[in-house]
């Protein structure tokens, strides 16, 4: 289903993601919202925005952790403009 979605829309959003009620796409081509995302209430975004992560972190022996929020949180009443770039930095 997010496949045919995006190649409708040009919207990716991961099905993990987490998003709060009255989210607004505006010509969401580009848009990119990771599997640990959270959105809040009354957000409004614009196209090509991505909310992603730069990287997995890794522990001491250079394996990926998984399971631990890597993407941004969008608190409620947001707008984010077009061609924004929000990346979570993992530690």
């Amino acid at each position: 289903m997010s496949e045919w979605a995006h190649s409708r829309t040009g919207i990716d959003i991961h099905p993990g993601a987490k998003i709060g009620k009255s989210f607004f796409i505006d010509h969401g081509t580009g848009v990119v919202i990771g599997e640990t995302a959270v959105i809040g209430n009354s957000v409004k975004m614009y196209q090509g925005v991505t909310l992603g992560a730069l990287s997995f972190p890794r522990d001491e022996r250079g394996r990926i952790i998984r399971g631990q929020k890597r993407h941004p949180t969008l608190e409620d009443n947001v707008t984010v403009y077009a061609e924004a770039t929000l990346l979570a930095i993992s530690p």
